[in-house]
C-alpha cells in the first residue's frame, strides 16, 4: 500500500507526516515504531497524522506518536510543522490545530517563522499527572525539578551543567510520573535566555523539543529565575517563548520541509 509522506524537522527535531484526510491507513503502534526506526524505517522524533477536524474552527485534527509506537498528547515542534504544511496547501496564514490536547492557534509570518499558542500551562498534580498530591514546584528528586502539563508531562530540572542528562531514562520511568514524563534540563544564562537539554518520553535526548522549551520557561519562572518572554537555546536552534497576561505559551520558531516521498505500509510488521 503505497502512501506519500512528508519529512520535516523543527529544529532538527523531525518528523514524518501521514495524510489520513481521505481515509484512515493501517497503522499500529508495531508498524509506527518501525517507520520511526531510523536504520530500518524511514527515521523520525515522532509520527504525525493528519486527519479531518472535527472541532468547528479547526483546520485539521492532528495525533502524535513517539518513536516506540505510543501515542503523544501534544507536540510543539511538530505543531509547527503542521501549521506550515496547511499554509503551503491553503494559503490560510492562521491555521487552526485540533489535538488530543486541545486546539492550537497558530501563525505564520511574512519570514516563515511559525507561531503556535500552545495553550495553558497545567501545573495541579493530578493534572500532569502525579502519582500521589504534592506540589508540582519542588518535586522529591534528587535535583528537585518542577513538574507541568502543556497537553503531555514534563519534568524540568535546573542545573549548572548537562552532566544529569544520561539520567533523563530513568526519570522518564521513576514511579511518580504514571504516565512516563519528557525530562527537561535547563541551564540559565540571564533574564530572558536559558540553554535547554531535553530527554523526550519515547525518544530520548532530542534535537530539540517545543512543548519541553514551554514547559521549561513556565516553570521558570514560576521559580523566579526568567522573565515571561525567553529565548530558549536547543541542540537544533532558538525558540522565543512567551507566557502571555491570558496565561497562554506562545512558542515561535522555524518549521522546515526536509524531503517527501512515498513508502509502503505493507511491506512493514503490524
Amino acid at each position: 500500500m503505497l502512501t506519500s509522506f512528508h519529512k520535516m524537522h523543527g529544529l532538527g527535531n523531525d518528523f514524518v507526516i501521514l495524510d489520513e484526510r481521505a481515509g484512515h491507513l493501517p497503522l499500529t503502534p508495531v508498524r509506527i515504531a518501525a517507520l520511526a526506526h531510523r536504520r530500518r524505517g524511514i527515521g523520525c522524533d515522532q509520527l504525525v497524522t493528519l486527519r479531518p477536524a472535527c472541532a468547528e474552527g479547526a483546520d485539521v485534527f492532528v495525533r502524535f506518536f513517539n518513536p516506540d509506537g505510543s501515542e503523544a498528547g501534544a507536540c510543539g515542534n511538530a505543531s509547527r510543522c503542521v501549521a506550515d504544511l496547511i499554509w503551503r496547501e491553503t494559503g490560510n496564514r492562521t491555521p487552526v490545530l485540533q489535538t488530543r490536547a486541545g486546539r492550537l492557534p497558530a501563525s505564520i509570518a511574512e519570514d516563515g517563522l511559525v507561531t503556535v499558542d500552545m495553550g495553558q500551562p497545567r501545573t495541579d498534580w493530578q493534572q500532569v499527572p502525579l502519582a500521589e498530591a504534592m506540589e508540582t514546584l519542588s518535586l522529591p528528586l534528587a535535583g528537585h525539578p518542577a513538574a507541568l502539563s502543556m497537553g503531555n508531562p514534563h519534568a524540568t530540572f535546573f542545573v549548572d551543567d548537562f552532566s544529569m542528562l544520561s539520567q533523563g531514562s530513568a526519570l522518564e520511568h521513576d514511579p511518580l510520573f504514571p504516565d512516563r514524563a519528557n525530562i527537561g534540563f535547563a541551564v540559565i544564562q540571564g533574564p530572558s535566555r536559558m540553554r535547554l537539554k531535553v530527554h523526550e518520553r519515547g525518544a530520548g535526548v532530542t534535537e530539540a523539543c517545543g512543548s519541553g522549551a514551554c514547559a521549561a520557561v513556565v516553570n521558570a519562572v514560576r521559580r523566579g529565575l526568567v522573565e515571561r518572554v525567553c529565548e530558549v537555546e536547543l541542540d537544533g536552534g532558538l525558540l522565543r517563548i512567551e507566557w502571555a497576561a491570558n496565561n497562554h505559551v506562545l512558542m515561535t520558531g522555524s518549521a522546515t520541509t526536509a524531503f517527501e516521498g512515498t513508502v509502503d505500509l505493507a511491506a512493514y510488521p503490524s
